[in-house]
């Protein structure tokens, strides 16, 4: 079967060979990734079947083997590199922990030092503990669920590709929304309008579901089941992804529908000035505990020290479900030095629950050598 690659073999195999460096210098003889994000990055692998257990053995010498079940075998084939790829078979006696212990066994890894990514979606608490058993007398395991993220923390060239595709996908679905949005409109239709747009400019669905609200529910960071129909005067917060081959670029905004309460105006304004504070100190060579702390200084100047959040975005890149999330996130002390190639997600959240307002405002930037560069190009203005 012909491999349907998003990025070049060489590409892959450099990313793979950096693991090793990494493994090796934290004194590990292999990995077993159970993130989706780091099978697809080390090797395309592409599928939603990690929500059962699934394993890739990836060793400090660069062998790999793919323990899945048989729906993944040809999802495996076509989307990866992986050429070495077993098949644990459902049933009520399955223990897929005990088979990945004799793959493991089989590959002279009995006694060696191997990283898990505890950390993951698709290992749950109870496949953690039957892994931990199986392995138990027969490698010794440490915690290495960090180990691939922060490989990928820095983007490449045809990473950066696909993030700033996301980006203009974005912007096209925050137009597409705001010609919907009115009084009378209801919020299903406003984000059926901006995910059409995304998945007519070839992009994907995002790794959670996009986030909209109005009325009271404009106050809420979650989405939630039920959709509402927007009052002659209202609030519409809405925070979604364009995203490009799992590639997220992420935006937030509050509209306003019809006169909006002066408050929102002046909360408004405050956020434009904490977003342009962020983007100004996320600069290469800086702690991005600097982007938080001018989202505090400004935000708390102007009063809302009581209605802002304690964090202020994340990283982006590419994320499956549930959530496009990705590590390192704004916040007090945070001691992730900023990098070129760097993406990330700086958003301004005001909730005053006291008065029923919202204001919400954020946009993705790429980390230059000069600093940080909105990749998207809507207006910041408060749109009635």
């Amino acid at each position: 079967m012909a491999r349907k690659l998003h990025f070049s073999e060489d590409e892959l195999a450099d990313r793979r060979a950096r693991a090793c460096r990494a493994m090796q210098a934290a004194g590990l003889d292999g990995v077993l990734c159970f993130r989706q994000e780091s099978m697809f990055w080390l090797t395309g692998y592409d599928t939603f079947g990690f929500v059962f257990f699934q394993c890739l053995y990836l060793g400090a010498d660069g062998r790999m083997t793919l323990l899945t079940r048989a729906p993944d075998r040809l999802q495996a084939a076509q989307t990866s590199v992986i050429d070495d790829v077993r098949i644990w078979v459902d049933g009520p006696d399955a223990a897929p922990a005990t088979e990945l212990r004799a793959i493991l066994e089989a590959q002279g890894c009995r006694g060696r030092r191997l990283g898990v990514e505890w950390e993951a979606y698709g290992l749950t608490a109870r496949n953690g503990q039957r892994l931990a058993a199986a392995l138990d007398g027969v490698c010794v395991l440490s915690d290495a669920s960090d180990l691939v993220s922060r490989l990928r923390v820095v983007k490449s060239p045809a990473e950066l590709a696909y993030v700033r595709r996301a980006a203009e996908l974005a912007d096209a679905a925050l137009a597409a929304g705001r010609a919907v949005a009115g009084p009378g409109a209801d919020e299903g239709a406003i984000l059926a309008a901006m995910q059409a747009e995304v998945l007519r400019g070839g992009g994907d669905e995002p790794a959670n579901e996009q986030i909209i609200g109005s009325g009271p529910h404009a106050l809420l960071c979650r989405t939630h089941t039920g959709r509402r129909v927007l009052d002659a005067r209202d609030m519409l917060t809405i925070e979604f992804a364009g995203a490009y081959r799992h590639y997220h670029a992420a935006f937030m905004r509050t509209l306003a529908i019809g006169t909006p309460d002066p408050r929102l105006v002046d909360m408004h304004k405050a956020s434009v000035d904490a977003l342009h504070a962020c983007e100004d100190a996320l600069r290469p060579g800086r702690p991005i505990s600097e982007v938080f702390d001018a989202h505090s200084r400004v935000l708390d100047a102007a009063g809302y020290r009581d209605m802002r959040m304690n964090a202020c975005g994340y990283s982006l890149g590419t994320t499956f479900a549930p959530n496009w999330m990705d590590w390192p996130m704004f916040y007090s002390g945070q001691p992730y030095v900023a990098e070129a190639g760097n993406v990330f997600f700086i958003h301004i959240i005001v909730f005053d629950a006291a008065a029923g307002l919202a204001m919400t405002l954020g946009r993705t930037s790429e980390v230059t050598p000069q600093g940080a560069h909105p990749l998207s190009t809507a207006s910041l203005e408060f749109r009635i």
